[in-house]
């Protein structure tokens, strides 16, 4: 079984949200998240959730 590098970890996962309009992945501070002051760069809209682990 492979081991999981935590530092590998955080460069794919760690302040990585998705855009639930258009899927576009985005890396942006997760307070700015909730408090909505991050826009979609593809279709200008403020809603993410969180990238699901494979």
């Amino acid at each position: 079984m492979a081991t999981k590098i935590k530092e590998a970890q955080d460069r794919l996962f760690k302040n990585m949200f998705v855009c639930q309009r258009c899927e576009t992945k985005m890396r942006a501070d997760p307070q700015k998240i909730l408090k909505g002051k991050v826009k979609c760069r593809k279709c200008g809209r403020s809603q993410f959730r969180v990238l699901k682990k494979k």
